[in-house]
């Protein structure tokens, strides 16, 4: 068996810091995209399309420690098509710097 034959085999490794590094700097670039678009292009079914969101929040949770209390929320998360351009051009670009 050949280098090749085993990497054709093996897949490679994917972490959970790197797919979350990938997704918050592509969920940045859509928001830049996205602002710049709201900015920049005239009003128009176009405008419409690629900055239309759809948002999905959850909380507040409020934790007791006794010594300590605090609320974390709500956390929304907003997605539109730029959102998800953002995403597949950082994680392409980082599936190239490998």
């Amino acid at each position: 068996m050949t280098r090749g034959d085993a990497l054709l085999l093996r897949p490679p490794s994917r972490s959970a810091k790197r797919i979350a590094t990938i997704l918050v700097l592509g969920f940045l670039l859509g928001a830049i995209l996205t602002k710049l678009s709201l900015w920049f292009l005239p009003e128009g079914p176009f405008r419409e399309f690629f900055t239309t969101t759809i948002s999905a929040s959850v909380g507040p949770l409020s934790v007791d420690l006794l010594v300590i209390a605090f609320t974390l929320g709500p956390i929304v998360l907003n997605v539109n098509l730029f959102s998800v351009a953002g995403v597949l051009v950082i994680a392409y670009l980082a599936r190239m710097m490998l």
